[in-house]
């Protein structure tokens, strides 16, 4: 398995440096990486105290982020190096405030793993949820570093949990503690004998929860919804278009504003998506002191930066990636304002939505028809649509608390 791992690795680096030819974003990785090392020289000093914190992508880093910045308060003279592995994390977050260096991470080698840590030599270091690479791990563990594996989640058809993965396994030993989401992934841990595991829930919750101790407001969109009744399109792809488009079309936009941030803020998506809405419409991108934002119906946010702020003005949201097969995003950021929330089918692998529709405070749809009939009753029934937003406001303030669990564990 360890033979097999190493040949994949260095196949990986061979197939993506093919690829990076022919995609943009594959190639910032591939670019990014190659310069990894001397910047790591270039700011972190043989004597600097430092902490590691490594994250796959945004996602992961947004999860992180209430356990980062905690640290970097308490222990201020120590360095952070950042790292992540996808362009999504690095491109968006490579100038964050938390950190003195941010890099991605090399290709898990044996020859990248000695090399990184001879130079950051990370006092402690922090992954997040799913990021388990063996060889970077058995290297922290032979130098008796301390790592810890936060937000963690397993399911048992993984390869940890098999007769054939032993090297893999054993990568998981190499976290001197591991916090998990939920009960199900302690047990499984303990199945193959690892025991420094603790349930301490998702750390996104007190990260959204975070949320409310901050100014939300934002000028241009208290200019656009003025008084008005507000539905947000929060993430949408090409698919969620497809469910809620002939909805749009055929609404009456009295007393209703319409928000919608998609994905993909590509100047040739949006232009798509600017000439399937029949009504008034206007981008930020098109934003001026001669245009009167109140006239417009349907606001597009063809930028970055703002959605978490937006979700306060939100009276109904719709979140994207679940209508195909992208991934459902973020739920937990327009609950914690206390908003009913409607997403499509595909959320399996989300246990936040599956748990928000049990009670109550979610809507799945599959059909433009579904996702009419859910917004219509959303709209004309305050009532119904108040308490659902309260199931989920509720939802937050039940399940936070991770990272003053996971702050108590750390010890420098």
């Amino acid at each position: 398995m360890k033979l097999l791992y190493s040949l994949g690795i260095y196949i990986a680096s061979f197939v993506l440096n093919l690829l990076a030819l022919f995609n943009s974003k594959l190639k910032l990785g591939v670019v990014g990486r190659r310069k990894t090392f001397k910047t790591l020289t270039t700011h972190v000093k043989p004597n600097d105290k430092t902490f590691w914190f490594h994250a796959a992508s945004l996602g992961e880093y947004e999860q992180g982020l209430p356990i980062f910045e905690a640290l970097k308060e308490k222990y201020p003279n120590y360095k952070v190096v950042l790292s992540f592995f996808s362009p999504s994390g690095y491109e968006v977050r490579k100038n964050s405030k938390i950190a003195d260096v941010v890099v991605y991470m090399p290709l898990d080698t044996k020859a990248n793993a000695k090399r990184f840590l001879d130079i950051v030599n990370p006092d402690y270091t922090i992954f997040v949820k799913y990021e388990i690479w063996p060889n970077f791990l058995q290297e922290l563990k032979k130098r008796n570093h301390k790592a810890i594996l936060i937000s963690a989640v397993f399911r048992e058809n993984q390869a940890f949990f098999k007769w054939y993965g032993g090297f893999i396994k054993s990568a998981l030993f190499g976290f001197n503690h591991i916090f998990t989401q939920n009960e199900s992934s302690k047990i499984l841990l303990e199945s193959i004998n690892y025991k420094n595991v603790s349930v301490s829930g998702d750390t996104r919750f007190d990260r959204v929860n975070n949320q409310l101790n901050v100014d939300n407001s934002v000028d241009f969109i208290e200019n656009f919804k003025q008084d008005n009744l507000c539905i947000v399109f929060g993430s949408t792809w090409p698919d969620d278009d497809k469910l809620y488009m002939d909805y749009l079309n055929h609404l009456d936009f009295k007393n209703l504003k319409v928000i919608i941030a998609p994905h993909n803020i590509k100047p040739s998506y949006i232009e798509s998506l600017k000439s399937q809405i029949k009504t008034n419409s206007i981008c930020f991108s098109e934003l001026s002191k001669d245009k009167k934002l109140s006239d417009y119906n349907v606001f597009i946010l063809d930028t970055i930066g703002y959605l978490s702020r937006v979700y306060s003005y939100a009276d109904i949201v719709y979140i994207g990636g679940a209508a195909g097969t992208t991934g459902l995003h973020n739920i937990l950021e327009p609950a914690v304002f206390g908003t009913p929330i409607i997403i499509g089918k595909n959320y399996s692998k989300f246990p936040e939505a599956d748990a928000l529709i049990k009670l109550g405070g979610v809507t799945s749809v599959s059909t433009s028809e579904d996702f009419s009939t859910t917004i219509k009753m959303l709209i004309s029934d305050t009532s119904f649509r108040e308490n659902q937003g309260l199931t989920n406001k509720n939802f937050i303030e039940k399940n936070k608390g991770a990272v003053i669990q996971i702050l108590k564990s750390i010890r420098i």
